[in-house]
């Protein structure tokens, strides 16, 4: 009998995200019985399963709580459950190397908007949703924002605007298994004005394939290394990096839960992660 592997998604893209038919067809092509189910759906025997991989399961956030219970219940899932409960709430860039500077406030704190553009968001969020960028002078409309996610109970994130995205970009780096595999580059996404959105499961990405430098390699490894896990136990990581005001590298996303792999970026990478997938069997 066939080996069986669940790619993991959600309710919303019930044959998965864009990337995710390159893994299935790899997997498949090596005799690999791969299928797409949706996390909360109560149908699923996640134990009939050989292995149950998380991909895009982008609607979590508003269940994180829910999300992490149910990855504590399935037997034999990548990245593990441990993984994804430290991963889904953002405060991990308190414990990691090279993060980007992060106020968090909670509810009931008091907050005062920074000087700068700046980034408000929640510390539990996917896709980019209620997350928005504000200019000096947009004060009233950030504290109206964090003010809106303190009262729904969410604990909100506000970051420096790395203005080097506009220009540099910011690079992704993918590893399966702890093994460096390929890299991408991501325009920016978020426009002086917009407000935050919350319906759309996440917003469009400009991406191009990027070579990463000596640098990059080196701040993602530093990364990596810091890790309550050994790298090499992790099916999937993405390193999102982005120059700081001085240059220097910031870390904006330890990417551990359900990130898009930009699969179709590198040739290869579809099969490389197929193969990191066939030894976990």
């Amino acid at each position: 009998m066939s080996p069986r592997v669940a790619l993991v998604t959600c309710a919303e893209l019930p044959e998965l995200g864009e990337d995710e038919p390159l893994l299935l067809d790899a997997l498949r092509e090596r005799g690999v019985d791969a299928q797409p189910a949706v996390w909360d759906d109560g149908a699923v025997d996640w134990a009939a399963y050989d292995l149950v991989v998380v991909r895009s399961a982008w609607d979590y956030s508003s269940r994180r709580d829910e999300f992490v219970a149910w990855a504590r219940s399935v037997p034999r899932l990548l990245n593990p459950a441990e993984v994804i409960a430290w991963n889904t709430d953002k405060r991990y860039l308190r414990s990691v190397p090279r993060a980007v500077s992060t106020t968090f406030v909670e509810p009931g704190d008091r907050w005062d908007p920074p000087a700068g553009e700046y980034v408000v968001k929640p510390a539990v969020s996917a896709g980019s949703r209620d997350t928005a960028r504000y200019r000096p002078g947009e004060d009233a409309l950030s504290r109206e924002h964090v003010a809106a996610l303190q009262a729904a109970g969410r604990t909100v994130m506000v970051q420096p605007y790395l203005g080097a995205v506009d220009t540099h970009g910011e690079t992704a780096l993918l590893f399966f298994d702890g093994e460096y595999s390929h890299a991408i580059r991501k325009g920016q996404m978020l426009q002086p004005g917009q407000a935050p959105t919350g319906e759309v499961i996440y917003l469009e990405e400009q991406i191009s394939a990027r070579e990463p430098d000596r640098d990059e390699r080196a701040a993602a490894d530093e990364v990596l290394r810091s890790l309550p896990w050994p790298r090499e136990s992790l099916l999937y990581a993405r390193v999102d990096l982005i120059p700081g005001a001085d240059g220097s590298l910031r870390l904006v996303e330890l990417e551990l839960t359900e990130p898009s792999l930009f699969l179709s970026y590198s040739d290869g990478a579809p099969q490389r992660l197929a193969e990191r997938v066939i030894t976990r069997l």
